[in-house]
């Protein structure tokens, strides 16, 4: 049978808000270099807690200071 799907441009709508589209890349952006940071600093803290005597509390105080570091080094 024919195949009647369109065959020309794909932009055939309005106009694309290419200034909404690079704010929300950036959001995302950040998102991802903070989220990441944060799982990374909670695997490093929990190991610190789990295979040491340092307990808890130190694990948390770590916890705090990598994500601190690493905020002030990602921005």
């Amino acid at each position: 049978m024919a195949d009647h799907s369109p065959a020309g441009p794909a932009e055939l709508g309005a106009q694309m808000d290419y200034a909404e589209h690079e704010k929300t890349y950036g959001r995302f952006i950040v998102l991802a270099k903070y989220g990441t940071l944060a799982c990374v600093a909670l695997m490093i803290a929990m190991a610190f807690g789990f295979f040491t005597s340092a307990g808890f509390i130190s694990a948390t105080i770590l916890f705090v200071l990598i994500c601190a570091l690493g905020g002030y080094l990602l921005r």
